[in-house]
């Protein structure tokens, strides 16, 4: 079936219309940020850039680690600007520009999300790294789609839904599991492996009170007392929309705040690059020296 003009926007060059990408300038590896200038952070260690390209906060670098071909790319805050990136980067692997029309072999990208987050347990230190294993979704996104969640998810969905007495807020939330190969590829380092509850704001949404009060007064600890282990705002669409496209995906952020202990990193931007490049190792199984 061929796709309209409407709901595949082109742009003259025939690149996809937000980010800006023709089909060969993505690898099958691609690594989602939220900070565009996070993404030169992560290209000075490639042994290579062949792709450069910008459209609004969008920004891509396509290159090598070693013989790994990855992509690194912006996506802004929020599971917005990752509904725009992942359905884009799907249509590049798997649409044909030319007809308009799904490709009869479809890739399956790896994506990785690299990012910052909130860990919700005083056992989770500030600095350290957590790859999710999970995601907890109180963002709505992957309610527009049509998904087909296992028991596992399901039943904890319901468990989180029961905890909050049926909340409103918590009513349309939605629980969905990373790749397992990308997960085993993080078992046995440094990282924390867990469940991350993702949100569709940074303060209230995340139980911050500055003048703003609160509807769940207790919504923190009751996320604690469910074993959840950080705060961030964009996983659970990157897994929601992984599971339906047929990617794989994992997400690693490193802890700058702890919650439940109120601490702040001192050095958030040591951190960042130490996540960097475990990420980069884990990916391209080569050694990346600080630079």
């Amino acid at each position: 079936m061929r796709i309209s003009e409407s709901e595949l926007i082109l742009n003259k060059d025939g690149s996809i219309y937000h980010l800006n990408l023709l089909p060969e300038d993505l690898a099958d590896c691609i690594i989602l940020v939220g900070d565009p200038d996070r993404v030169p952070l992560v290209s000075k260690y490639f042994d290579r850039i062949e792709v450069r390209k910008q459209k609004r906060e969008l920004v891509t670098h396509t290159g090598y680690v070693g013989s790994k071909r990855i992509s690194v790319l912006s996506s802004g805050m929020g599971v917005g600007g990752v509904d725009i990136a992942v359905n884009e980067l799907d249509a590049l692997a798997n649409i044909d520009f030319k007809t308009r029309t799904v490709k009869p072999d479809i890739k399956s990208l790896q994506i990785v999300r690299l990012g910052t987050c909130g860990s919700l347990q005083k056992h989770t230190p500030i600095d350290s790294i957590v790859v999710s294993e999970r995601a907890l979704g109180l963002d709505g996104l992957a309610n527009f789609y049509d998904i087909n969640y296992n028991n596992e998810e399901t039943n904890l969905r319901q468990t989180i839904i029961d905890k909050f007495e049926g909340h409103p807020a918590i009513q349309q939330c939605y629980v969905v599991d990373g790749d397992t190969a990308l997960t085993t590829l993080f078992r046995g380092t440094e990282a924390v492996i867990g469940t991350t509850v993702t949100t569709g704001g940074f303060y209230g949404a995340q139980g911050r009170i500055l003048r703003g009060q609160l509807k769940i007064k207790d919504f923190v600890e009751k996320l604690q007392q469910l074993n959840m282990t950080n705060f961030e705002m964009e996983t659970s669409a990157i897994f929601a929309l992984a599971k339906i496209l047929g990617h794989q995906a994992s997400s690693a952020c490193v802890v700058v705040a702890n919650r439940a202990a109120q601490e702040y990193s001192k050095n958030p931007e040591a951190s960042v690059d130490k996540t960097i490049r475990f990420l980069l190792e884990k990916l391209s199984n080569k050694t990346v020296a600080e630079a």
